[in-house]
């Protein structure tokens, strides 16, 4: 979405091609889903939801406070609830929990009402990233390292799914949006078609 003009007919072309669709970001914890996410939806004029803060303003409750006091199956009820609620409520960018996407009929939700976007990290990057903040549940283990590993074995092949997949690595985020903004622009002429 190149120079200032360009980009603004690029922009509007894109948000006219999304309809009431939402863009929904989904990947492993670390992977940039709110960064990108933000600056995403500031690129293209739209609001921004994080699901996780929708999960802690509807429980009250912080995601690890969630995680031990019900334990993850009732974490992923409710993720699973807020996420489906929030594709419904486009236009606007989503920046999905890792888990989110995981649930079938959450997958099936996305498909019908999102563009989903993979933000694909390569372990290095997701854990020079995590590291920085301790409130990751699922990283309370012995071996973070290792517990990634096993999500990325999990979950990428789910993830591949998405109807994009951007790599998400060390460079500014604003050209991680750029480069999700022209995916989607892409994806939606070819399905227009």
């Amino acid at each position: 979405m190149g120079g200032d003009a360009s980009a603004i007919a690029d922009v509007a072309r894109l948000r006219e091609r999304l309809g009431l669709r939402t863009i929904a970001l989904v990947g492993l914890m670390g992977a940039g889903k709110t960064t990108v996410g933000r600056r995403l939806a500031s690129l293209l004029s739209l609001p921004f939801r994080d699901s996780d803060v929708e999960i802690e303003e509807v429980s009250r409750m912080t995601i690890p406070e969630l995680f031990e006091a019900y334990g993850e199956p009732e974490f992923r009820a409710l993720e699973a609830r807020v996420v489906q609620r929030l594709a419904v409520e486009g236009p606007q960018v989503v920046g999905t929990g890792g888990g989110a996407y995981m649930n079938g009929e959450t997958r099936e939700r996305l498909k019908s009402t999102a563009v989903t976007v993979w933000l694909k990290a390569d372990l290095d990057t997701l854990m020079e990233r995590v590291s920085r903040r301790s409130n990751r549940p699922l990283l309370k283990t012995a071996d973070p390292r290792e517990t990634m590993r096993r999500l990325i074995k999990e979950r990428y092949p789910i993830y591949g799914q998405a109807d994009i997949v951007i790599e998400s690595r060390n460079v500014k985020r604003e050209q991680v949006a750029g480069e999700v903004a022209e995916a989607v622009q892409a994806f939606l002429e070819r399905n227009e078609r």
